[in-house]
């Protein structure tokens, strides 16, 4: 991975020999990203950001001032993304087992939501009769579901939204506003969301006052850098398939998307050092002054968390002919504390600074206390 020269100068700049690990932001990739979407050509469409992959005031600044919204699925980033200035319908919320207090805190705003399940639907009506309302949608195995490294989204094997039977079952049709889904994470294949799409359609045709369509996120980000979401194609599709939605309802329905990882994961790096080295046969175990805790991804997707990397040496990037298998652990005694495992690396010394890459989501956002360890600084530049 290439440090650009705007966050290799910051890094110099600090000029510290010793520092506590970081997190820097490129502005200017999320603000980019937040356009690409904006850019989608349907017109009758929002965009809204999902705070759970990054949830710092001001990276939900940026994101509110490139003009998307904001998707939650709980009050604290709710409460997060109301005193930055999202309001009323800004606001997505979508969740599952919703508690009553809950259910009244949002009610008592004007944010949409979209409720999980029969019981949640009846609670909701019951605390706010002819309030308007969505429900998240399981479509079943029509398509066949990916298994993602977070489980399964839809399918006979997701704890989450209606069955296609628990939507037959719903009484009165005409009180749903809007339909949701979530396909998974981290997917490149525009043809699964296509598809997928395709069956939530075939769902809205039994709900007579519908006004959106709400198909999530999921658009994947590569883990080594090499591989890029086509967001073009993607363009094509996705507006063709609302001309023909909204033509053959006879009005305009809203297209609703929530981009998470994608807007922020490519603009983030995480910096720290090397405090430690083991030479050992045929390969180097390297410690570094910082926990997966303050960088969670690799510990929370050890199996597919492989977030490039960056040798920073003497101010300038170290690159050197003859690399070396090299696992990086971080600084506690958790035995599952690390950060990369057979990564090809060469010889480093006491005092480099590595530089993760892909590192703007999922990770600061998820920093945890267990081991003890602060939260990062984050910088955004």
């Amino acid at each position: 991975m290439n440090v650009n020269k705007t966050i290799l100068e910051y890094i110099n700049g600090k000029n510290e020999k010793e520092f506590d690990p970081y997190y820097i932001y490129n502005v200017q990739t999320i603000k980019d990203q937040c356009q690409t979407f904006r850019n989608i050509s349907y017109k009758n469409k929002s965009i809204h950001f999902a705070s759970m992959a990054n949830v710092n005031p001001h990276f939900l600044k940026i994101v509110k001032n490139e003009k998307v919204n904001i998707f939650v699925n709980s009050i604290l980033h709710l409460n997060s993304a109301m005193e930055v200035g999202f309001h009323g319908q800004d606001i997505i919320f979508t969740s599952s087992a919703l508690s009553v207090k809950t259910m009244k805190y949002i009610g008592n705003l004007d944010i949409q939501l979209n409720v999980d399940s029969p019981n949640q639907l009846k609670q909701w009506q019951q605390l706010f009769p002819g309030k308007a309302i969505g429900i998240r949608c399981n479509i079943g195995d029509n398509v066949k579901p990916y298994s993602t490294h977070a489980g399964f989204f839809i399918g006979k094997d997701s704890r989450l939204g209606f069955t296609r039977e628990e939507i037959r079952q719903i009484a009165d049709k005409s009180k749903i506003k809007g339909l949701h889904l979530y396909v998974g994470t981290d997917i490149f294949d525009i043809d699964y969301f296509i598809n997928s799409y395709k069956e939530l359609i075939d769902i809205a045709g039994d709900f007579p006052e519908l006004e959106y369509l709400n198909f999530g996120g999921g658009f994947g980000v590569s883990e080594n850098g090499g591989k890029h979401f086509n967001i073009s194609e993607y363009n094509t599709k996705v507006t063709n398939l609302m001309n023909q939605v909204s033509e053959e309802k006879g009005k305009s329905i809203k297209l609703i998307l929530e981009p998470g990882r994608i807007i922020g994961g490519m603009a983030g790096y995480f910096v720290c050092q090397v405090t430690d080295v083991k030479p050992r046969e045929n390969k180097q175990l390297i410690g570094v002054n910082a926990s997966t805790v303050q960088f969670s991804r690799p510990l929370l997707y050890p199996e597919i968390a492989r977030h490039p990397i960056s040798i920073i040496r003497n101010g300038g990037p170290y690159i050197s002919g003859k690399k070396m298998p090299t696992t990086i652990f971080g600084c506690s005694t958790y035995s599952r504390d690390i950060f990369s495992n057979n990564a090809e690396l060469p010889v480093l010394n006491i005092g480099d600074i590595i530089v993760f890459g892909n590192a703007g989501s999922y990770s600061a956002s998820s920093h945890m206390q267990f081991l003890g360890f602060p939260k990062p600084e984050e910088f955004y530049l």
